[in-house]
């Protein structure tokens, strides 16, 4: 299983904070294409989003990070400062 987590206005818009999935997607790729099958605001959030941020356990990743059996995968919309 994997933990996957979404933050700030992804856990609004897909309706939910967390889940745990089988471990079936070698990739963060294949997770997102996964993922944006579920629907419309699924692929937007995620699939179609170019800024995107992604984590795996902790550490800023890629879309082509791998992920593996017992690891975190965190979304989160792009943070701004000021």
């Amino acid at each position: 299983m994997i933990q996957v987590f979404y933050f700030a206005s992804f856990r609004e818009m897909l309706g939910q904070a967390q889940e745990s999935l089988p471990a079936e997607h070698s990739t963060i790729q294949c997770l997102l294409e996964a993922l944006a099958n579920r629907g419309e605001h699924w692929r937007q959030a995620l699939l179609d989003n170019h800024n995107l941020q992604i984590a795996v356990n902790h550490d800023i990743a890629c879309r082509n990070a791998v992920i593996k059996a017992g690891d975190e995968v965190a979304f989160f919309p792009p943070v701004t400062g000021g």
